[in-house]
């Protein structure tokens, strides 16, 4: 399945891409893309929906992230060798955890907004992994039991911000729509394996970023099971596993963002995102 939530910003009612790529409204069998829901037994209820039979929606509205209540959202730092290297970063020997402020997560279409002082606006192409069901100390060979699907993330990054201003990167992350998901959340059972998905970016309609998850140095089963080791990982709980090579910071000479810019990706079976760069004002 392919599950979304659509409306504007703070009202968005959850539902369905169906076969046929039609919106279809699942408010009459769930409040939100969250919680109970994305539990096996809540993503099989909606699975065994008959889906022309739920009401259409018209038009094209926004779509919002497609998860809608969580208490994380986990990212990681320099998961593939090759960013590691264009970064100056040794690859590391276990993976680089930081959090953004969940008021960083944005519709996948909405603006990418430069905050005022940033200089140094960057792009990630990431997989966003959803957790379904609670995790506490669980080993990899079960760690993907415990997903409830994936989504396209943009780590938006003001490098400026996360390594010239003291202190660790949460203030580079974690601005204000740092954080787009979506278009839709794809259940696990349609991604045979999620370290098989090629991923792609391009700026003003350039490839800048273009790679693959199997170049992960930590797995997503890896990162699951390491992660619960340290604190449980809930419904909902969004985990951002890192970028290939190809970002801003890392070209000769660096190339940031400004407004005006436009930034489309996507990867295999997930999607794409188009982002219009805007200054705050």
């Amino acid at each position: 399945m392919k599950l979304v939530r659509y409306g504007e910003r703070g009202k968005e009612r959850p539902g369905l891409i169906d076969a046929a790529g039609r919106l279809r409204d699942l408010s009459s069998h769930a409040v939100d893309i969250a919680g109970d829901v994305l539990a096996p037994q809540g993503l099989a209820r909606l699975a065994a929906l008959d889906t022309a039979t739920l009401p259409a929606v018209e038009g094209t509205p926004r779509l919002g992230p497609p998860v809608g209540a969580f208490s994380k959202f986990i990212c990681i730092g320099l998961n593939y060798i090759d960013h590691a290297t264009e970064t100056g970063a040794r690859p590391p020997a276990e993976p680089v955890v930081f959090l953004k402020a969940n008021s960083a997560i944005a519709g996948p279409d909405d603006a990418i907004v430069q905050p005022r002082g940033s200089t140094k606006l960057d792009w990630e192409v990431e997989l966003a992994v959803v957790i379904g069901s609670r995790a506490k100390y669980v080993g990899e060979g079960q760690a993907l039991d415990h997903v409830a699907g994936y989504c396209l993330a943009n780590d938006v990054s003001e490098r400026g911000f996360q390594l010239e201003r003291a202190g660790q990167w949460t203030k580079g992350k974690s601005c204000d729509g740092f954080g787009p998901l979506g278009p839709w959340l794809v259940t696990r059972d349609e991604i045979a394996d999620p370290q098989a998905l090629s991923m792609w970016l391009d700026v003003n309609g350039t490839r800048r970023q273009h790679g693959s998850t199997s170049n992960m140095i930590f797995s997503v089963a890896k990162l699951i099971s390491y992660l619960s080791g340290f604190f449980t990982l809930e419904p909902g709980d969004i985990i951002s596993t890192g970028t290939p090579a190809g970002v801003g910071l890392g070209m000769k000479p660096p190339t940031f963002l400004k407004a005006g810019d436009v930034v489309t990706l996507g990867i295999d079976g997930l999607g794409s995102q188009t982002q219009r760069v805007v200054a705050d004002r």
